[in-house]
């Protein structure tokens, strides 16, 4: 595990498996929830993308970044999909209790921000910052009213991983030989055309912590009579954010709204309204023959039903705070680290926010004695 200076790594006994934490070194454990940060990573990743992150945040914030169950350095435990994401926000709400944290600022990457949608729809929290975050539908198989496409859940969950990209999880691979190695879909699917980092490898490395063990990623499928012929299973990461088993979309009704920022980029290949990882889009694009048509396979809408969503949940007296990045892929705070840290720290309160538009200046003439 390759650490930033100034980052630190320990492993954290809770009842039901032992989790690695990234803390950062000086951070003060007697410091109170409103000044604490919780940082939740995504699928096929780990809690060492948040470093530069976690450096680049006030000292005298505590900031902790969790590696889930069968990623970084965290027990491979198996994941009981029918559950949803539970299996991940009861891992996170048992760490934080080991620590001694009642409750934090929340923020979710990706599949992490499923994760922490589901953790306040459970537990208390200050904020919720979702970056890139899955629908609060799931991944794939739903119109933009979050209804099911079909009853099995057809295209979706592990069934729809690609399994060269599987094997070249299990063999490590480094390299960029093909389409499917991490490196190259760290290049395509994380961040945007021509973003350049001093630091890819050990973001490779990050994904290479990830458990192909049974029960962790990709997960089961079954066979289905819909196309594309497979439908999703009960175990594993991929199947947690299938429709029958994934819907945080009741984070609307919550009678304490915590203040939420979205915050995403105009180039997200994974999570969009055309994703490159829905097999309905990928139908529709040719690229899966057998396409049946909108009627029956349309593209999920992921950022739209995510606007309605968190729409709603301001109509209900919610504080939303939407953050678009244009030209930015699926990770902005890698890709635009100090916009990603301004939104942050205003949504935890720890700096103002700006006026929109800017209050009038005057002038100011002080004498030297001033």
């Amino acid at each position: 595990m390759t650490l930033f200076d100034g980052i630190e790594a320990r492993s954290v006994e809770t009842p039901g498996l032992t989790v690695n934490v990234l803390e950062r070194a000086g951070d003060d454990p007697a410091t109170p929830p409103d000044r604490t940060v919780v940082l939740i990573h995504g699928n096929v990743s780990s809690a060492l993308f948040w470093q530069e992150l976690m450096l680049d945040l006030p000292t005298d914030l505590r900031v902790i970044a969790i590696d889930l169950r069968g990623f970084g350095g965290t027990e491979h435990a198996p994941i009981d999909a029918t559950r949803g994401v539970r299996d991940f926000s009861d891992d996170v709400q048992s760490t934080l209790e080991a620590l001694g944290i009642p409750t934090a600022h929340l923020v979710g990457w990706s599949m992490g921000g499923g994760v922490i949608m589901q953790y306040a729809l459970d537990h208390p929290v200050l904020s919720l910052t979702l970056q890139a975050p899955v629908s609060p539908y799931g991944f794939g198989g739903t119109r933009r009213d979050g209804s099911r496409l079909t009853d099995d859940d057809a295209g979706c969950g592990g069934g729809g991983a690609n399994p060269d990209f599987v094997q070249r999880l299990i063999d490590h691979d480094t390299t960029a030989d093909a389409p499917t190695s991490p490196r190259n879909v760290f290049r395509s699917g994380y961040v945007a055309s021509g973003f350049e980092t001093a630091h890819e490898d050990l973001w490779v490395e990050s994904m290479l912590t990830t458990s192909t063990a049974t029960g962790n990623y990709p997960g089961d499928a079954v066979s289905s009579e819909n196309w594309p012929g497979f439908a999703a299973g009960d175990i594993g990461v991929l199947n947690t954010m299938t429709p029958a088993h994934f819907d945080v979309s009741g984070i609307v009704d919550l009678a304490v709204k915590p203040a939420i920022l979205w915050i995403h980029g105009t180039l997200d290949a994974i999570v969009s309204d055309a994703s490159f990882y829905d097999l309905n889009n990928l139908g529709k694009l040719g690229i899966v023959p057998g396409w049946p048509g909108d009627e029956l396979a349309p593209a999920q809408e992921m950022v739209s039903q995510t606007r309605d969503v968190l729409d709603r949940y301001a109509e209900a007296g919610g504080a939303v705070t939407e953050v678009t990045l244009e030209g930015t892929g699926h990770t902005p705070h890698l890709e635009r680290p100090a916009e990603f840290r301004h939104a942050l720290l205003e949504v935890i309160g720890y700096v103002g926010r700006r006026h929109d538009p800017a209050p009038p200046t005057e002038a100011i003439i002080l004498r030297s004695s001033d």
